[in-house]
């Protein structure tokens, strides 16, 4: 069972309109807001002083938002929103009516400018879960530790690359993640052609990416 050190509960509820009252956001987005988010709470901050460990060179907190949901599902533009306005890395907890969990991280980047703002690179979610099966562990020699070790929990088998550092193994598995689609996709063309010349050449260019793909794993 997932369990937070009792020294990082922060415990605040934000307002949902906190998040985009002062952004050119689409009306369609603030409604998604509306429609899927029942309550906000800013639940931990992970630091060093609340979680007894060293300061990281790229991650200085990790603030753990915890998202009670009017439904089973959540559109990740909402994520995506809240993620962009905050400076700091985030960890989602999102809760639906039944009970049921989830563990929700975008993994950002620092924009190289030297400002505040950071770059969303891929997501990462776990399964819907009872509360009692979800787990994290976070213990870790610093901040930039712990922030890896939640995401490659998080992402599980969707990050193959475990001997690289997190932002190379990362960027790998989008590259993956781009060949499995441009796959599915050329498939999907090569089981409705029907002129055999056109299909053989989309099938040559299928197991040309599929190799790619495995030199990728």
């Amino acid at each position: 069972m997932m369990e937070f050190p009792k020294s990082a509960a922060f415990g605040r509820r934000i307002p949902k309109q906190k998040f985009y009252e002062n952004l050119e956001v689409p009306a369609s987005v603030k409604q998604l807001f509306v429609q899927q988010i029942k309550l906000i709470v800013w639940a931990y901050k992970l630091s060093p002083e609340t979680m007894n460990i060293a300061p990281g060179e790229q991650v200085k907190e990790i603030q753990v938002f915890h998202l009670k949901l009017h439904g089973d599902t959540i559109d990740p533009q909402v994520l995506n929103l809240m993620d962009k306005q905050i400076p700091y890395h985030i960890l989602f907890l999102l809760e639906r009516p039944d009970g049921r969990t989830q563990l929700w991280v975008n993994y950002k980047e620092a924009n190289q400018s030297g400002s505040n703002a950071f770059q969303l690179r891929q997501s990462y979610y776990t399964l819907w879960l009872p509360q009692e099966e979800l787990t994290l562990e976070l213990s870790a020699l610093d901040m930039d530790a712990l922030y890896e070790r939640i995401v490659r929990q998080i992402a599980g088998d969707a990050i193959t690359a475990q001997g690289e550092n997190l932002k190379a193994a990362v960027e790998k598995s989008r590259q993956q993640e781009k060949l499995q689609k441009e796959i599915q996709r050329l498939e999907k063309l090569a089981r409705a052609e029907k002129q055999p010349k056109k299909k053989f050449e989309l099938v040559q260019k299928i197991n040309e990416i599929k190799k790619k793909w495995e030199e990728a794993l």
